[in-house]
């Protein structure tokens, strides 16, 4: 009876979904922090034959995306393991970058995969704060302090400057992607590293993604149909489900437009 279950594998699962960051008032986005320990239990688990990760984000922080791309590597490399990736609904820029961990990525055919690019936006008020009769008073020390203040016209200094640190990001996006998928890339007419994104049958075409998949399907294809799906996610925990329930209506409101509007520049 013992022999017989030490002959079934075992593949730890982690699932990170939602947004990339510090993501509203409790924190339930994808962060490093909240992630790190539950990465290293997977690795940890001995005799595995992979780590397997599903990923549905839309992206958000770069730096917490890379924090994550490096963690699962770096694991990877110290327990001698195989990382295989799952992109759910979505797996876009910075979801895309952490989805880039994985030796093998896979997608369904209606996963939205790509999105390679950074992206900044605000709001300019200058012609409200003068309807409404508001005088906006900035004092600071040095002159660049209050760049893109969304109350006082756009300068052109500013632009450049943001221009340059976009450029800056997505060269370190691109070198990730590069090193990640090598030369499964496919050259052809469709820029790659413009911010497009795309079907995950045509991510397949583009060599962004190996093969179309869900996480049950090829885990068992690989491993066998006796498999067992061991799974590792950050739960939410008890305080924050209570204090997010709490009368701050204001915050959680302003949470969720922003969360949605992540989601919807995909289409969902």
């Amino acid at each position: 009876m013992f022999s017989f279950f030490r002959k079934k594998k075992i593949v730890p699962h982690i699932k990170l979904s939602g947004l990339i960051g510090n993501v509203g008032k409790f924190k339930q986005g994808i962060d490093f922090s909240g992630q790190e320990e539950i990465i290293s239990k997977a690795f940890a688990l001995k005799k595995t034959p992979c780590v397997a990760i599903t990923i549905n984000s839309p992206g958000g922080s770069p730096v917490q995306s890379h924090l994550i791309y490096n963690f699962i590597r770096q694991q990877a490399k110290k327990n001698k393991k195989k990382v295989i990736v799952f992109a759910e609904d979505v797996a876009a820029s910075g979801g895309y970058l952490i989805a880039c961990a994985g030796d093998e990525i896979y997608a369904n055919s209606s996963s939205i995969i790509g999105s390679i690019g950074v992206i900044y936006s605000s709001f300019g008020f200058t012609e409200l704060i003068k309807k409404i009769g508001v005088e906006r008073r900035v004092h600071t020390a040095g002159k660049n302090k209050s760049t893109l203040d969304p109350f006082q016209e756009e300068k052109k200094e500013d632009i450049e400057r943001l221009k340059n640190i976009q450029l800056d990001l997505h060269k370190d996006f691109i070198e990730v992607v590069e090193k990640s998928r090598g030369s499964k890339l496919k050259k052809t007419e469709v820029e790659l590293f413009s911010g497009e994104f795309w079907s995950g049958r045509k991510a397949k075409d583009l060599g962004l993604i190996d093969e179309v998949g869900d996480a049950n399907q090829i885990l068992r294809e690989k491993y066998g149909e006796d498999v067992v799906i061991k799974k590792f996610e950050k739960s939410k925990s008890w305080i924050s489900k209570k204090l997010s329930s709490s009368n701050d209506h204001v915050n959680q409101l302003a949470n969720i437009l922003e969360e949605k509007s992540f989601w919807q520049r995909y289409g969902l």
